[in-house]
């Protein structure tokens, strides 16, 4: 119940920013911005909308093939659905912090314990974070070659930040993975200090027991070190993924009938776009993310366009993936292996 309350006052927080979003972005130009919303030319919306559903998919394709490593006997659908949940529960929580726990919690219900579960979505998340790691670099080359962004100098260091903060996880989580040791010695040091407290009895039953978690934990997460062809096709299925996902303000821009921006311009900006949106402390980066847009792609694009072109992506990019997602909640039931 008090998940359930907490997701509801999420929503509550989600609709409230929504609506302040609305009020900025709408008060200075409400009629231009609606006129230019009627005039959206449908087929490149619908291109961007079938953008977003292959970056799903390339996400989903990842997920499946990690795990086949630990079961055949799930079908790519069932993790489809699973990659929708894990927006909605992304989208509600501040640093997309909810969606992991609730992918080990429904590949616990399709039969894949949660030692396993938790290795499976530790090895897709380093995939995806080396992915948005290099796409980040990418992004700094080419604005370094091009200089897109030369009169937002504040705005490139705080991407350079986030790109900073989104290399460290990375890094970091490579090192929990692989260094075996540095993690024993942790684990033995917390139980230590925990049983001088007094605040653990059975030192070396949970010693004993953690240690076997761990080595559960290594074994798995070593799986990327082992195979290359799985760490090289799981890099690449996010690369790509992102790569579709970066290029759909592009459509979504021509939507409105403003051709005056190409592919790499797209691509870069909505690199710089969602580094600086992964350290804002609020659901989906409410706030920052459309601050983000409305400067980095107002390099290129001016006026009605702007405003108009940023209410169709944010819809696209992240509302669409709350309500898919709440819908494949209701339809994962009858997923559920007994």
């Amino acid at each position: 119940m008090k998940y359930i309350k907490k997701i509801k006052n999420n929503a509550i927080i989600l609709c409230f920013i929504l609506l302040i979003i609305l009020y900025f972005v709408l008060k200075d130009d409400f009629n231009n911005i609606v006129s230019t919303l009627l005039k959206a030319n449908l087929g490149w919306v619908l291109l961007a909308t079938l953008f977003v559903v292959i970056y799903w998919l390339f996400k989903t394709i990842c997920f499946h093939m990690i795990v086949k490593e630990y079961s055949h006997k799930i079908k790519f659908k069932d993790l489809f659905k699973v990659t929708l949940i894990t927006q909605f529960f992304n989208g509600i929580t501040p640093f997309s912090s909810g969606g992991q726990p609730m992918e080990v919690y429904y590949l616990s219900k399709l039969g894949i314990k949660a030692t396993k579960g938790t290795n499976i979505i530790l090895q897709n998340f380093i995939l995806y974070q080396i992915a948005l790691i290099v796409h980040g670099l990418l992004a700094i080359f080419l604005n370094y070659k091009f200089h897109f962004f030369a009169e937002i100098t504040i705005l490139k260091e705080l991407t350079l930040i986030g790109f900073i903060i989104n290399t460290l996880v990375g890094v970091g989580l490579l090192f929990i993975s692989f260094s075996n040791k540095f993690n024993s010695f942790v684990i033995k040091l917390v139980i230590n200090i925990g049983h001088k407290l007094k605040l653990i009895k059975n030192r070396e039953d949970i010693t004993d027991k953690w240690l076997n978690r761990l080595s559960e934990f290594h074994e798995g997460a070593s799986l990327l070190a082992k195979k290359k062809s799985l760490f090289v096709k799981g890099f690449l299925y996010n690369f790509l993924g992102l790569g579709f996902f970066y290029l759909i303000p592009l459509f979504v821009i021509y939507a409105m009938n403003y051709f005056d921006i190409n592919a790499i311009e797209a691509i870069t900006s909505s690199a710089y776009v969602l580094i600086i949106g992964s350290f804002v402390p609020i659901p989906g980066g409410s706030g920052g993310i459309e601050y983000g847009f409305s400067q980095f792609f107002g390099n290129f694009i001016k006026g009605p366009v702007l405003g108009a072109s940023l209410l169709v992506w944010r819809f696209i990019t992240y509302y669409l993936g709350i309500i898919c997602g709440a819908v494949a909640i209701n339809f994962f039931k009858g997923d559920v292996k007994k």
